[in-house]
């Protein structure tokens, strides 16, 4: 009887860490397949006393708000693939986990010479933000991203 104990035990414990297995091999096979081109929820904001701009960027779709109480999204427009691809290559040459510690080039903000600007990158729920920077000079390391991004919000 303890024999067939013992085997039992040991058969549901080769087959549950089979059944694991199994699970992470799938895991990894989704987290592959996923478009290489696909970009975050990215969220640009910068304001004044006289001015507020936030550009939100999701499911290839940019919004712009300038209105700081505003009860909509504000203008939005269908982003190109190819400016899709561009934004992604400037996602991947940052380190969202460093996010929080690039130092800002100019401290203007602080005597109102420029508005206070501030970025937020939204990946798989998780929250990467920036030290607040002055609009028009972010920090070197996210330079090309921001401004892309706030090309968004120029009207053309």
């Amino acid at each position: 009887m303890k024999k067939i104990a013992v085997l039992l035990v040991f058969f549901f414990a080769v087959v549950g860490c089979n059944n694991q297995k199994k699970v992470v091999e799938n895991d990894s096979k989704t987290k592959s397949e996923v478009n290489e081109y696909k970009v975050p929820k990215i969220e640009y904001e910068a304001s004044s006393r006289g001015f507020y701009e936030k550009i939100i960027i999701e499911n290839q779709t940019v919004s712009v708000v300038n209105e700081r109480d505003a009860k909509d999204n504000g203008e939005t427009a269908k982003i190109s693939d190819d400016l899709n691809k561009e934004l992604s290559s400037y996602l991947n040459s940052v380190q969202l986990d460093q996010l929080a510690t690039y130092k800002d080039p100019t401290q203007k903000r602080f005597y109102d010479g420029a508005a206070i600007a501030n970025l937020k990158i939204t990946v798989d729920g998780v929250e990467y933000k920036t030290v607040d920077f002055d609009h028009g000079n972010p920090p070197v390391e996210i330079e090309k991203l921001v401004n892309k991004i706030v090309s968004f919000g120029v009207k053309r």
